[in-house]
């Protein structure tokens, strides 16, 4: 299991660092209906991180297992493409970037936050977690590495719970932190979401580089 924690732990940190859900559930803090839509969003971002890595783990599982050698050429091959696909997602961040002096562009459904309700921000939530391409490459990864571990049914739900809480980190601080201290919050929350809306392409295109490249060794590794 120790081997499966530790492939899945850089790719659960790759989520977390993902400064568009971030700035996405700062804004719903931020907004007339702080509380319902933002804890919401939290509920959506964090099921939709189970069902990306839970639909890849049983994928994963369904590799030949009467021969471990067999698997392997095809894990690694999975992670490679999966890599490759991560750099180019990264060169289409960097290419996108504001130039000096441009406005960055956030995606236009930030500008409906604040008329949410809470069974919108909850599908919002799901939508950016399960089926955002970067995120799915990531959950794909975490996914064949815990299927092909070998691991028993308990062990599975364990890592994979494990990888959730961490992936959802970055979403839940903010949303717990509001609604313990929620009058201390504002200041800080507004500060965060204008440095990250600046320095999201940049963030993002080194953050996809890194992984790329961290899940093409370990392809590589599998042969």
């Amino acid at each position: 299991m120790g081997d499966a924690i530790g492939e899945i732990l850089p790719l659960a940190l790759g989520i977390t660092i993902s400064p568009i859900p971030i700035i996405a559930a700062i804004l719903m803090l931020l907004s007339p209906r702080a509380k319902r839509t933002s804890v919401g969003f939290l509920l959506g971002w964090v099921l939709g991180i189970i069902l990306a890595v839970g639909v890849f783990t049983l994928i994963s599982q369904l590799l030949p297992e009467d021969d471990p050698a067999a698997s392997a050429p095809i894990a690694g091959s999975v992670k490679i493409l999966l890599g490759l696909l991560l750099l180019l997602l990264a060169g289409k961040q960097w290419g996108g970037r504001p130039t000096e002096g441009e406005s960055p562009q956030l995606p236009g459904w930030m500008k409906a936050i604040d008329t949410m309700t809470a069974a919108k921000a909850t599908g919002l939530g799901f939508l950016l977690s399960a089926l955002n391409p970067k995120n799915l490459i990531m959950g794909a990864g975490a996914g064949v590495a815990v299927g092909g571990a070998g691991l028993g049914s308990g062990q599975v739900t364990l890592v994979i719970a494990m990888f959730t809480v961490v992936a959802a980190a970055s979403v839940a601080v903010p949303v717990i932190a509001y609604l313990v201290a929620a009058t201390r919050m504002g200041g800080p929350l507004d500060v965060l979401r204008q440095w990250l809306t600046k320095e999201n392409s940049v963030v993002m295109a080194t953050l996809l580089v890194v992984m790329g490249v961290v899940m093409i060794g370990k392809g590589i590794g599998n042969f």
